[in-house]
């Protein structure tokens, strides 16, 4: 990766990416545990692993989309 100088205001595609993610993630309430509520709550919650693996493939589909690829 190349650096850039401090300061300069100039940010990496990388982190917009993570902005992006942290944004949609919330928005959508992507990778928070569902609660339970009263009746019925359908099984097959998702394990840690699943969610992280949707996770990563979010923060993928945001490089790219900041990238304009």
């Amino acid at each position: 990766m190349e650096q850039l100088p401090v300061g300069t205001g100039v940010r990496r595609n990388e982190d917009i990416a993570l902005d992006l993610l942290k944004f949609v993630a919330v928005t959508a309430s992507v990778g928070r545990p569902t609660t339970p509520s009263a009746g019925f709550v359908a099984g097959g919650n998702s394990k840690t692993e699943d969610q992280v693996g949707h996770l990563l493939d979010l923060y993928a589909r945001c490089l790219r989309a900041v990238e304009g690829k």
